[in-house]
C-alpha cells in the first residue's frame, strides 16, 4: 500500500481542486471559432493542464490564421476577463476541505503544483479558504520545461523536503499524470472522461478526491 512509505501528497489544481478546465476551454473555443468556424473542442483539447504558452501554441496551430500565440493570447485579454469573471468558489469541488483536514492531521506534507501562474493558484486557494493547509505552493511557469515533464513534481517534493517515491500525487490529466509518473511518485488519477484523458500511467483510479484516502490512511 502506499501509505506504508508515503510521507506528503501533492495536488494539482485545475481539474482536481475546481472543476475549470470545462469553463476555460469552452471559453477558448469560442475565441477561437470567431477567427475559424471549423476549429472544433477536439482540436483545443490538448490545452487541458498546460501552461499557458504550451496551451496557446495548440490554439495558434487550431487557428492558423498566421497569428502568433502571443498575438492570439493578447487577443483573447481583451476579448474575455474569464480569469476575473469566474467564481471559483462555485466550482470548488467540496469533498476537498475534510480531505485536506485528514490528510494534516495524519502529519502529511502538502503542495499544489499547478501549471496555472502563481498569483491565480493562490487566489484560488484563497478565495476557497484552502491554502492554510498546504506548505507549498508551486507555478509551472517557475520552470523552463511544463507538463508533461517531471521537473515541476521533483522540485515541490525537494520544497517538501522528501523524496520523489515518498510524494502521492493527485492528478486528473494525461501531461500531468505523465509528470508525477516520470518523477517517480505514486499517482492516483481522479476520472474525468470529458477530456479523452489517458490516464494509463496511474497507480490508481479514484472517482472523487475522497477516493484517494483508502490508499493513504
Amino acid at each position: 500500500m502506499a501509505a506504508d512509505r508515503i510521507k506528503a501528497v501533492i495536488f494539482d489544481m485545475d481539474g482536481v481542486l475546481i472543476d475549470s478546465e470545462i469553463v476555460y476551454l469552452r471559453s477558448m473555443l469560442a475565441f477561437a471559432k470567431e477567427r475559424r468556424p471549423e476549429v472544433t473542442e477536439q482540436d483545443l483539447i490538448g490545452v487541458v493542464g498546460r501552461t499557458a504558452r504550451d496551451s496557446w501554441e495548440i490554439v495558434e496551430r487550431a487557428v492558423a490564421n498566421g497569428q502568433t500565440w502571443e498575438e492570439l493570447r493578447e487577443e483573447y485579454r481583451r476579448w474575455t476577463n474569464v480569469y476575473e469573471t469566474t467564481d471559483y468558489r462555485k466550482i470548488f469541488r467540496r469533498e476537498v476541505r475534510p480531505v485536506l483536514r485528514t490528510l494534516k492531521e495524519k502529519g502529511y506534507r502538502m503542495a499544489v503544483a499547478s501549471s496555472t501562474r502563481l498569483s491565480l493558484v493562490r487566489r484560488v486557494l484563497e478565495e476557497n479558504e484552502i491554502i492554510s493547509y498546504f506548505d507549498e505552493v508551486v507555478s509551472g511557469n517557475q520552470f523552463r520545461r511544463s507538463k508533461p515533464d517531471p521537473e515541476i513534481y521533483r522540485y515541490t517534493a525537494k520544497k517538501l523536503g522528501v523524496r520523489e517515491d515518498e510524494c502521492f500525487v493527485i492528478e486528473d490529466s494525461t501531461v500531468g499524470i505523465t509528470a508525477a509518473h516520470r518523477a517517480g511518485m505514486t499517482v492516483a488519477a481522479l476520472i474525468d472522461d470529458r477530456f479523452g484523458f489517458d490516464r494509463s500511467l496511474a497507480d490508481y483510479e479514484i472517482e472523487t478526491i475522497g477516493g484517494a484516502l483508502k490508499y493513504l490512511l
